[in-house]
């Protein structure tokens, strides 16, 4: 019986993939559904070539951190908690603490929580510009053409 070839397995390298840079309003969702959707542009879920070991994901620029909403009472009652390094040195704060020291932990805590534990979610994390007010520096990157539209662009005469 002749052996049957099975269809490669198509992987996604780094050195292929073109990151495109997204800008997100915080205050347009809860939360949760918006590191959600994050989470997965930061992965890379979103595109046809995602692979799960390589960097395949986007640049993420979320403005308005500051106006960031919750649903129900997680502002009294949701908890952040960090660690000084001391002995006894567990410091804990509420939803609202937190939004008035720094309003850009939360979105990045959330994040943080839905990304996968491996070596990527670091390099994940780094790709991920959360500004507290509606400025940022990063329009230059954000009005680049995406690699579809300048193929076509060139094409045309």
């Amino acid at each position: 019986m002749p052996q049957v070839r099975q269809p490669k397995t198509y992987m996604a390298r780094q050195q292929d993939m073109k990151p495109l840079w997204h800008l997100v309003d915080a205050s347009e969702e809860p939360l949760g559904r918006m590191a959600v959707k994050l989470a997965r542009i930061l992965q890379g879920k979103h595109r046809p070539q995602y692979t799960p070991h390589a960097l395949t994901g986007d640049y993420v620029v979320v403005v308005n951190a500051a106006n960031t909403r919750v649903t129900g009472n997680k502002r009294t009652d949701k908890l952040y908690h960090h660690h000084t390094g001391y002995p006894g040195g567990i410091r804990t704060a509420t939803f609202d603490e937190v939004m008035k020291k720094d309003p850009t932990r939360v979105i990045k805590s959330a994040v943080k929580g839905m990304l996968p534990r491996n070596s990527l979610a670091d390099r994940m994390l780094k790709r991920l510009h959360v500004y507290a007010g509606p400025d940022h520096p990063h329009q230059a990157q954000l009005a680049a053409p995406k690699p579809a539209e300048a193929d076509q662009s060139e094409a045309q005469p």
